[in-house]
């Protein structure tokens, strides 16, 4: 698996994973600032790992969906035919979730979701729960922080009127 992520210095950092039985590990990253748009650079990449891995153990490549990965999970399977790549399912939601958000129906009640500013100590006092808070590049997130505040409205609401 590889997840490209940005630092916040604004790098665009790759980082390798390996899963296996006994689960996840972080095999390294790549500062892949200055190539990560570049499909043929990033498929050098993988293809590197997957010599490290040794190429017998590797079945399966998982990177998000974007058009360079799958150009370059398509090379990687040109190359290496028993490999599969697959989109990332979570990165595919996440484009699904931001689709739905786009929706006049939906774009009102999400917009007003990222603007709440809730006093936390009120909300800690009475729903002993902490807000999952908005990411600006996940939109799943948004959802998220609609579905925390729904679950605590009722000790919100009477918690309000207490204190007014």
């Amino acid at each position: 698996m590889f997840d490209d992520w940005q630092d916040v210095r604004h790098r665009s950092l790759i980082n390798f994973l390996v899963n296996n039985p006994s689960g996840t590990v972080f095999l390294k990253y790549v500062d892949a600032s200055e190539h990560v748009k570049d499909a043929k650079l990033l498929f050098r990449l993988l293809d590197k790992v997957v010599e490290k891995v040794g190429e017998e153990l590797v079945v399966q490549v998982i990177t998000d969906n974007a058009s360079n990965y799958r150009a370059t999970g398509l090379m990687l399977m040109e190359k290496r035919k028993h490999l599969y790549w697959t989109p990332c399912a979570a990165h595919c939601l996440d484009l699904m979730l931001e689709k739905i958000g786009e929706l006049s129906q939906h774009k009102n009640a999400l917009i007003k979701a990222k603007k709440v500013s809730l006093n936390l100590n009120l909300m800690r006092q009475f729903t002993n729960i902490e807000l999952i808070r908005s990411v600006a590049t996940r939109f799943s997130t948004a959802y998220l922080t609609l579905q925390s505040i729904y679950q605590v409205r009722q000790p919100l609401e009477f918690g309000s009127y207490v204190h007014l």
